[in-house]
């Protein structure tokens, strides 16, 4: 599934058993999936399509 191996920073599991991807993660990543991640550091806003704030 993953192209590269994850450190354990890059994720952590939900309750549930998600994986949740770090911010360290997404940086590391260099991009903006705009999948409205939870620890998204581009400030992406999946209800309104943009981006909120200008962060990296």
């Amino acid at each position: 599934m993953f192209s590269k191996q994850l450190d354990p920073e890059d994720f952590y599991y939900s309750p549930e058993g998600y994986i949740i991807f770090t911010e360290k993660y997404h940086l590391k990543r260099g991009y903006c999936c705009k999948n409205g991640c939870k620890h998204c550091p581009y400030g992406y806003n999946k209800k309104t399509g943009k981006f909120e704030n200008d962060k990296k």
